[in-house]
């Protein structure tokens, strides 16, 4: 899987809160936030295709668009890349800094938790990998 960009992980979180959507809807919710103008959001959704990250469906003269990717493993796998190459921190994340989130719920923070552990745990043990 690509690891989405900030923009894109933005696109994903409004996928997973409500999808499918349009391209015009994705981009009257980001407008604000990113000051890009229509085309870039298009353009961005067409590259988030072809990477696998989201699916493009045609209804007439509209696309509506939706996650392929599920939520939870994506924002593990964002965190712990960010962490390790940011602050260096190799071992799991503590899920505790999640507690707050608007976007996680509590059952989807305990997904969280092992995700983060399992892919700490892959970072230091590159060779179990290729076993398993």
């Amino acid at each position: 899987m690509h690891q989405p960009t900030a923009p894109e992980l933005e696109i994903l979180k409004l996928l997973w809160s409500k999808q499918p959507r349009t391209a015009r809807e994705l981009h009257n919710e980001l407008e604000p936030l990113l000051g890009w103008g229509y085309s870039s959001t298009r353009k961005t959704l067409e590259r988030m295709v072809a990477k696998g990250l989201v699916a493009c469906e045609s209804h007439g003269n509209k696309n509506s668009y939706s996650a392929l990717v599920d939520k939870v493993p994506t924002l593990a796998a964002y965190a712990q890349d960010f962490a390790s190459r940011v602050f260096e921190l190799n071992g799991p994340l503590p899920v505790a800094m999640f507690a707050n989130s608007k976007l996680v719920n509590a059952d989807e923070i305990a997904d969280l938790e092992q995700l983060l552990t399992d892919l700490a745990q892959q970072k230091s043990n590159p060779a179990q990998d290729k076993d398993a």
